[in-house]
């Protein structure tokens, strides 16, 4: 229950869903750095929201999207 509130939370934090940005990262060889994200967000013409919320991730490796995911819950 409490992994759903605090998705909820962050859904409406960032107005963009976990699920989401996974879908923009489409094509995604990881481990991936924040900025290989962004570039590939941008190459699969993600929304606005989605490449803020890429953009406000932390510097560092991501190993997978569950790693993604965890990250914006720390946001």
């Amino acid at each position: 229950m409490e992994v759903k509130i605090l998705a909820q939370k962050r859904q409406q934090r960032f107005n963009v869903s976990p699920a989401q940005v996974e879908k923009s990262l489409k094509g995604t060889h990881f481990p991936a750095e924040k900025q290989d994200l962004i570039q590939k967000a941008k190459e699969n013409n993600a929304n606005q929201d989605v490449l803020e919320v890429l953009e406000n991730m932390p510097e560092k490796q991501f190993h997978s999207p569950v790693d993604i995911s965890k990250a914006m819950g720390r946001m």
